[in-house]
């Protein structure tokens, strides 16, 4: 299936008055903290800006047994059909040169369009290309030229020898144009050689085509041609309408559309297909109006669920109940965004921290699609457009967020975590246990978090945090944490639980204790039996270990293994 392309229905032209979207302040969660890997994970939906009619929602509409007229009539609400026909004047971008060229065609004719003056161009053995180019004496006037095994050579217009001013070819059928790559395309109408301005030295490839001719040229370049046929002729219908509104706004220009994304994609004769010309003939010459007028028939491959509101009374933000369906594989998606593209683009951040979405347009999942978002990093920030974010990086859509990290989900969901900690202050970074175990932790205003696949997400705080760092955070005996802190059995200290033994704070600091002496101490009530708190971590003594404690000792005897307790 060919990937649906993207309209971008945004032109150098004058375009209707857009009113502004009303945007939803973003919630609290919607700040993305870099993960450790420095790759944001994304979940969006919808392919492209959403405005009006969905592509994949056409389609889907289609399956469900709607009509072309149903289906434009959803995505245009208050729409009429009207008609519309006549020429349109398409740039044809691929054709980089100054030159039209193009190959020998059943009566083909040249036209001075300064005076509308015609001449029928001969057809010889051995000529295989004719041609429309600056004229090398005085680049306002248009050399008319014809190639053969020689080269090129100049054909004489009869009355004139060179065009007055700019050149039109024209055929019984299709033209052949030949681009500067050498490959060929073929078109209906007529190629004009057109000065962008007056006076201009330069020329443009301008195709010249009736509207439902250039409509067939573009169905099957932003439409599947085997999608169904209802699909087809709404697509027919709001390529039809849009064409008609730049033909309007762009009257007098030396052309009215592009044929790429920034207006339609357009192949010529050589992109149609019988399913699409077929859809194109069956809703020919109508067209969506407002007013009176043209509509703005905006359309994109995939609204996600929701079309978003174009800032006129027929491009309005609707729930889509038709963009999915099960061919539809952007109406969910996914991928990954870098935070060193976002540090190379914004040098000026810095080290990138952490993502703030401030506004959000308002609908569906998440609050919808991005309005408006806070790079903030290490040296400074920047406010950017959600359209930014999505141009710049290649998303599909600005409805996307980025998915929590499992230190920030965890943080969020424990209210004892946020309460002891704080607010994330800096980005996740990775780490190790000697063990080679690898995992994450983060800094908090009062604390931080680590996390691993193994041991879970745990907060860290207080006197505990500033003995476990001080003697080497999760590359110290201990490890990773395997539990949040508590309150003692005693009431005034505070315990925490790591892969190998445990901390326990009071007014005498916090110590760490493992093995048989840890054993021991909980057998005895811990805290709150006749020990007391801890005074000294576990050290070594020669013949074993040792942990001093408020009212006494224990030793633990490496010859034996045996433990003894004593108090005072």
């Amino acid at each position: 299936m060919r990937r649906l392309r993207l309209v971008a229905a945004t032109v150098a032209l004058a375009l209707p008055a857009v009113g502004l979207v009303l945007a939803s302040p973003a919630s609290a969660d919607d700040v993305y903290w870099v993960p450790a890997s420095g790759r944001f994970a994304l979940h969006g939906h919808g392919y492209g800006h959403g405005h009006g009619m969905s592509q994949h929602g056409a389609q889907g509409a289609a399956l469900r047994g709607k009509t072309w007229r149903e289906i434009v009539g959803f995505y245009y609400p208050g729409t009429a059909v009207g008609d519309n026909s006549g020429l349109v004047r398409v740039l044809v971008t691929a054709d980089t040169g100054s030159d039209v060229v193009v190959a020998p065609a059943t009566r083909l004719t040249v036209t001075d369009l300064t005076d509308a003056s015609r001449w029928r161009l001969p057809q010889r053995q051995g000529r295989d290309r004719w041609r429309l180019t600056p004229s090398a004496a005085d680049p306002t006037r248009t050399a008319v030229q014809y190639r053969d095994g020689r080269g090129w050579h100049r054909w004489r217009v009869p009355g004139r020898t060179t065009l007055r001013g700019d050149g039109q070819f024209s055929a019984r059928g299709p033209l052949t144009l030949v681009l500067p790559s050498g490959t060929v395309r073929q078109y209906r109408g007529d190629l004009r050689a057109a000065s962008p301005s007056p006076g201009s030295s330069a020329r443009d490839t301008v195709n010249v085509v009736p509207m439902d001719a250039y409509v067939r040229g573009v169905v099957p370049y932003e439409m599947p041609a085997s999608w169904a046929q209802q699909a087809l002729r709404a697509q027919a219908v709001a390529a039809r309408t849009y064409a008609s509104y730049l033909q309007r706004q762009r009257a007098s220009s030396y052309y009215q559309l592009c044929d790429t994304t920034a207006c339609q994609v357009y192949g010529g004769r050589t992109a149609e297909q019988t399913s699409t010309n077929r859809a194109v003939a069956n809703t020919a010459g109508k067209i969506l109006t407002a007013g009176g007028r043209p509509a703005f028939t905006q359309f994109s491959a995939s609204s996600g669920g929701w079309t978003s509101a174009g800032g006129l009374p027929y491009l309005p933000a609707r729930k889509d109940p038709f963009d999915d369906w099960s061919g539809n594989t952007v109406h969910d998606w996914a991928t990954t965004l870098d935070a060193r593209r976002l540090e190379a683009t914004y040098p000026g951040i810095g080290q990138l921290q952490r993502i703030r979405v401030t506004r959000r347009e308002g609908h569906g999942q998440w609050g919808g699609r991005i309005v408006e978002a806070v790079l903030v990093g290490n040296a400074g920030q920047r406010t950017v457009s959600g359209d930014t974010l999505r141009f710049t990086y290649g998303l599909r859509s600005t409805w996307f967020a980025a998915e929590a990290t499992p230190i920030v989900r965890a943080w969020r969901h424990q209210r004892a975590a946020r309460k002891a900690i704080g607010r994330p202050v800096a980005r996740e970074s990775a780490v190790r246990n000697r063990g080679g175990l690898a995992g994450t932790q983060q800094r908090f205003v009062r604390g931080r978090m680590t996390w691993t696949d193994r041991t879970g997400a745990h907060p860290l705080s207080g006197a505990i945090l500033g003995r476990w760092v001080k003697d080497g955070g999760v590359r110290s005996r201990a490890g990773y944490p395997v539990e949040r802190a508590t309150a003692t059995s005693a009431g005034d200290g505070r315990k925490q639980g790591f892969q190998r033994g445990a901390y326990f704070s009071s007014s005498l600091g916090a110590h760490h204790l493992f093995g048989p002496i840890l054993k021991a101490y909980r057998k005895r009530n811990q805290a709150a039996g006749p020990l007391g708190y801890p005074k000294t971590k576990v050290y070594d003594i020669g013949k074993g270990r040792r942990a001093r404690f408020q009212h006494g000792r224990i030793t633990w005897i490496r010859e034996t293994g045996r433990v003894r307790v004593e108090v005072d």
